[in-house]
């Protein structure tokens, strides 16, 4: 039997490959102006004109940074296990509460179920900048300002999350594989955590480098007084309020702040990708 030959045109592939590299290079172009700048040296910062790439590079501003925050009475090390925490804490109950409510909604009747999906719906639309009030209001009467609680406890009701998880679920889960594994003894909690979640496992991997990405960059000024439990964020708000003096180690910092979200991200977008190749079923 002869293969048969599959007809390309290297003619329109050659621009689209192009287009696609071009485009590529200029999304990255923020990234390396960032790391360009935290290895140029004071009086490279303050070029005029600027220049995007540094001409003698160094590591001065990063240990400038160090000694910056070792001279500070809180270490380095308690903002970036603050931000850790809250960041990976947050973005474990938003998936967990996101998910579970999201199931419930997509694939069972209940009295109320259209009323309260309508208000998640509702909730988008107000920015956390609307909010700012009421969230501290109702942390306080709980006793949750200066706690940890207070940045982790209202991701886990972000309503993106759940919008999103919910929409994904009616999509990838056909009813008959609920009533199969219902029909085969499986309990409800069985159902969602062995065949609800893996199927879909890219909605969720999405919803960790949004929910990531935000709680490593919130700040902290608002709900916590105490200097112990700031973030990271804080901390570099800090460094770069100190001036031009201060503008390397500033630098310095944004680079460290990018390397997580980056790294999660990279990871997430590779698993998202493999899974959205496999996942798709039909009932």
């Amino acid at each position: 039997m002869k293969m048969r030959k599959v007809n390309r045109s290297y003619g329109g592939d050659v621009p689209i490959n192009l287009f696609l590299i071009l485009s590529g290079l200029f999304i990255a172009l923020p990234l390396v102006y960032t790391i360009s700048t935290s290895l140029k040296p004071l009086d490279e910062l303050w070029m005029f004109p600027p220049r995007f790439f540094v001409t003698n590079p160094t590591l001065k501003n990063f240990s400038d940074l160090m000694r910056l925050m070792s001279g500070s009475w809180v270490p380095f090390s308690r903002y970036l296990f603050n931000t850790i925490f809250i960041s990976v804490t947050g973005t474990l109950g938003n998936v967990i509460f996101s998910s579970l409510c999201a199931f419930a909604l997509a694939k069972y009747k209940f009295p109320g179920k259209n009323f309260m999906f309508s208000m998640v719906v509702t909730a988008l639309m107000f920015n956390t900048v609307v909010t700012a009030i009421p969230n501290f209001l109702i942390m306080s009467k709980i006793r949750f300002v200066n706690t940890y609680f207070a940045l982790i406890v209202p991701a886990f009701a972000s309503p993106l999350g759940l919008y999103l998880m919910k929409q994904f679920m009616e999509q990838m889960i056909p009813d008959s594989i609920i009533e199969s594994a219902s029909i085969d003894g499986a309990k409800e909690g069985k159902i969602f955590w062995s065949i609800a979640m893996p199927m879909v496992r890219p909605a969720w991997l999405t919803l960790v480098i949004f929910s990531f990405q935000g709680l490593w960059a919130v700040g902290s000024n608002v709900y916590i007084q105490s200097e112990r439990l700031k973030t990271f964020n804080y901390a570099l708000s800090q460094i770069l309020a100190g001036g031009i003096a201060r503008a390397g180690a500033g630098a310095a910092a944004t680079v460290i702040m990018m390397i997580v979200p980056m790294a999660v991200f990279v990871f997430s977008q590779s698993s998202i990708v493999e899974t959205m190749a496999t996942s798709g079923m039909k009932d």
